[in-house]
């Protein structure tokens, strides 16, 4: 089996989020951020994950407001 797909490390998902590299480590210290691999002790993501979460983050819309 061959992987075609590039593996982002957390430098390059920070600059695509346009997010520190902090907020990624609390991200996966707390379970929320995108889906990672550990391999040994470096930590990669797959495009396709991140693209996956960053489609699952709730957008802004209208508020309702009561009259």
């Amino acid at each position: 089996m061959q992987c075609q797909e590039r593996l982002l490390n957390e430098w390059d998902v920070a600059n695509i989020t346009r997010m520190s590299v902090a907020s990624l480590r609390h991200w996966r210290l707390k379970r929320i951020g995108p889906k990672y691999l550990k391999i040994g002790t470096a930590v990669r993501y797959r495009m396709t994950d991140l693209q996956r979460w960053i489609k699952s983050r709730r957008a802004g819309g209208k508020v309702k407001i009561k009259n």
